[in-house]
């Protein structure tokens, strides 16, 4: 295995791709290694490395943009620093040295035949980064696709490479129950023919991706693509036809899928960009047609989104959300919320967040849908605020809500 020792000093700050790009080998290899290296701080994304699940070594401190993944476990023991933060901030983030930048690990594919690799399913943050840091050390996977859109290294911007021939991490997958079906049927609704989608990931975006199989021409101009969204497209769906930007285009970050879909990838109109562009005020404000779908833990009756924190543990974060959810809602079409009306017995549809942190703020929400029905919120006072939430809550609780708004005055 690699020797970091030769490339990492103690003091550095080292930052590593996320999701299916996360260079797992090189990523074990620096826990391993640096106890005896020196204190070392480390920035990641999503991770589904298990061994980030678990206790550090004492050199080693973590920070991210959320609790995201295996993540999650370090947030439950107090091991993962958070820096809260809009995802269109991480390159300026980068630029300035406040995030780590000092060494870069990066998974790209093998060379091509000018001897340039890609960096494959996860370009987003990691290219621009990379223009910020001092030292790359890549893990050349033979399975990584070569993709489009984003520049391709030669193999002399590495200061040490190894090679592996793995298969990249597939996103976890579940299928859809009723109750996400019927949010997704709901928030199709309000989608038109020929609007520009973004969208996260997991069961409920999944949903909506096959709820949206009756739409024409749509685009997705986005910071992730699943299976749904490349079936979408086999099926003569998303065409981006009639998109503002890069039309014809299906515009990402990163690809967080199946083994199949990563193997597909080069079959279709799908161009990976930074997050200096996927995430961009200018260019997503060029996007007339855009549509934000976007999930969430809770919603208060203000219409306030928290979708970082849960019972003290951060579980999610701030990333693209509130970027898309401004965008759409102020120079797009429409910014739209949906959740299940009830987790664990609770209502998501609280009188004030339990998390403590708002996510999204109301102004920038247009429309929440949970599958009890659309909370049209634009234009709304207040107090019709709080009463169309209420509409949409899980039966059962609703009177509750209700006292809570003559109990205590929602306030502006």
């Amino acid at each position: 295995m690699i020797d970091l020792g030769a490339h990492i000093r103690a003091g550095d700050g080292v930052w590593w791709g996320q999701g299916g790009a996360e260079p797992e080998p090189l990523v074990n290899a620096l826990l391993d290694q640096v106890d005896s290296i020196g204190a070392v701080r480390a920035f990641c994304g999503l991770s589904w490395n298990e061994r980030l699940s678990e206790d550090l070594p004492d050199s080693l401190t973590v920070l991210s943009y959320g609790g995201l993944g295996e993540l999650r476990g370090l947030s439950r023991q107090g091991l993962l620093d958070v820096v809260p933060c809009h995802y269109s901030a991480l390159p300026r983030m980068f630029a300035t040295g406040r995030l780590p930048c000092d060494v870069g690990l990066l998974q790209v594919s093998p060379p091509d035949e000018h001897g340039l690799v890609s960096l494959g399913i996860g370009v987003e943050y990691v290219a621009d980064a990379l223009h910020h840091t001092r030292t790359l050390i890549a893990e050349i996977n033979h399975r990584m696709p070569r993709t489009v859109g984003a520049e391709r290294l030669p193999l002399s911007a590495f200061a040490a490479t190894i090679e592996t021939d793995r298969r990249l991490h597939e996103a976890p997958s579940r299928a859809p129950d009723a109750v996400e079906r019927a949010i997704a049927d709901h928030v199709a609704s309000l989608v038109d023919d020929g609007d520009t989608l973004q969208m996260g990931i997991g069961s409920l975006p999944n949903a909506v991706l096959e709820s949206l199989s009756g739409h024409a021409d749509l685009g997705f101009h986005t910071g992730m693509i699943t299976d749904g969204v490349i079936t979408l497209i086999e099926r003569g769906v998303v065409t981006g036809a009639k998109k503002e930007a890069d039309r014809g285009l299906v515009i990402t970050g990163a690809a967080l899928g199946s083994a199949r879909m990563y193997d597909r990838l080069h079959e279709f109109p799908v161009e990976f960009r930074a997050v200096s562009y996927t995430h961009s005020p200018i260019v997503l404000s060029s996007l007339r047609s855009l549509v934000s779908i976007n999930s969430a833990i809770e919603v208060d009756l203000l219409g306030q989104v928290g979708a970082e924190v849960r019972r003290g543990v951060h579980i999610g974060a701030v990333g693209g959300q509130v970027d898309f959810s401004r965008a759409a809602s102020l120079t797009g079409s429409r910014s739209i919320i949906a959740l299940r009306s009830e987790s664990g017995g609770e209502s998501t549809i609280t009188p004030t967040l339990r998390g403590g942190v708002v996510t999204t703020a109301r102004a920038d929400v247009d429309a929440v849908v949970t599958e009890h029905g659309i909370a049209m919120l634009t234009g709304c006072t207040v107090d019709e605020r709080a009463r169309r939430l209420i509409e949409v809550a899980a039966p059962q609780h609703r009177e509750r809500l209700k006292r809570s708004l003559m109990d205590q005055e929602v306030s502006i």
